[in-house]
């Protein structure tokens, strides 16, 4: 999976209208290029967009590849976990010593009660 999205930045007090225009990148969190952790949020479904971003999250599997390009590099990511927890749970969003990617969006799908995460690690830097 290639994901076909810009990654936008922005604080977390416009999170809501950020996620309104795709994929967002947790300000908290790292960059693929630094390590640690770095978390990209975005919504599953809204009801003036039924498919979000991140509509097919639920459709990767473990051991899939997920490939981002920063910096005029790509990324490539290999999945290692997929969980679905509390909107609570902000363990998530934690740094890491190794580098990973972390998305997540809301789940189930049109009754967001929790949070889908997928933990991908880094694979390759191409």
């Amino acid at each position: 999976m290639l994901l076909d999205q810009p990654v936008l930045e922005g604080p977390i007090s416009k999170q809501y209208s950020i996620l309104d225009k795709g994929i967002w990148r947790w300000p908290n969190g790292s960059t693929p290029d630094k390590g640690g952790n770095t978390v990209l949020i975005g919504h599953r479904f809204t009801y003036t967009n039924p498919q979000g971003v991140f509509y097919f999250l639920n459709k990767v599997s473990l051991g899939g590849e997920i490939g981002i390009f920063w910096n005029n590099h790509e990324y490539l990511y290999r999945v290692v976990s997929i969980s679905e927890v509390s909107p609570t749970d902000t363990a998530i969003e934690n740094d890491t010593q190794d580098s990973r990617l972390t998305l997540f969006t809301c789940t189930p799908l049109w009754l967001p009660k929790n949070r889908l995460v997928v933990v991908a690690e880094l694979e390759n830097k191409l």
